[in-house]
């Protein structure tokens, strides 16, 4: 009794195993260009087919004009980054030439407002910095007592610097010489030390958004510690 003959399993090649095939033998194609105009595959935006050579060029235009995309995207970072050393030489400079502590408050002030356009600022410093005999402070300048000391440690919560929401209640209190908002505002707030506690300096604006919890504080405690150390020469030459 004769059997039938059982046909062998049809083999498959894994798709895997001919990607990896082709990556090792990138020449199989050279002299067999004929094959890259037989092949056809899904359009990427649309139903049916297209050549392989039509999809190729349209992942190679989408390439480009992501990689244009994404340069664009870096010309423009390195445009605000120039923008934004070029206000803080500017900033910097106004401080350093400030000739004594009210100038200097108002220097600060004024370029920050113009600059960068934060409409609020307070410098708190210790009464042991301005001379015996000296006028009142000017603002932005304050000095500190301990209710108001008190109030920015809490605030501060155990940090060198924070972005927190300003209360009316608030805002009348650190910053007086300006009128509150009607609802909540925004603050950036700074320790000022260098060896010995010099003071504090807030950045204020009455959009609660402007200074979020969540935005970095580098640029309020590099000020801050400009301020510190200009804040100490000024001492220290009162002191003399």
């Amino acid at each position: 009794m004769s059997h039938a003959q059982v046909p062998e399993p049809r083999q498959t090649l894994d798709p895997e195993q001919v990607a990896q095939w082709l990556a090792r033998h990138p020449d199989f194609f050279v002299g067999r260009e004929g094959l890259l105009q037989q092949f056809y595959v899904p359009h990427p935006r649309a139903p049916g087919v297209v050549s392989l050579l039509e999809r190729l060029v349209h992942d190679l235009r989408n390439r480009a004009e992501g990689a244009e995309l994404r340069l664009e995207q870096l010309l423009d970072s390195a445009r605000h980054t120039e923008v934004q050393y070029r206000r803080t030489r500017e900033l910097v400079l106004a401080l350093m030439e400030a000739q004594d502590l009210d100038a200097l408050g108002q220097a600060l002030a004024t370029q920050l407002a113009e600059r960068f356009q934060i409409p609020a600022v307070a410098l708190w410093t210790p009464r042991g910095t301005s001379p015996k005999g000296a006028q009142p402070t000017q603002p932005p300048r304050h000095h500190l007592d301990e209710d108001i000391q008190h109030r920015l440690v809490e605030l501060l919560n155990g940090r060198a610097s924070r972005c927190v929401r300003l209360s009316p209640k608030d805002w009348r209190c650190l910053i007086p010489h300006m009128a509150p908002p009607t609802t909540t505002g925004s603050a950036a707030l700074t320790r000022l030390a260098l060896g010995e506690p010099q003071g504090y300096l807030i950045l204020a604006s009455p959009d609660p958004d402007h200074f979020r919890a969540s935005l970095d504080t580098l640029f309020t405690e590099y000020l801050g510690d400009i301020l510190a150390r200009l804040l100490h020469g000024f001492t220290t030459r009162t002191r003399g």
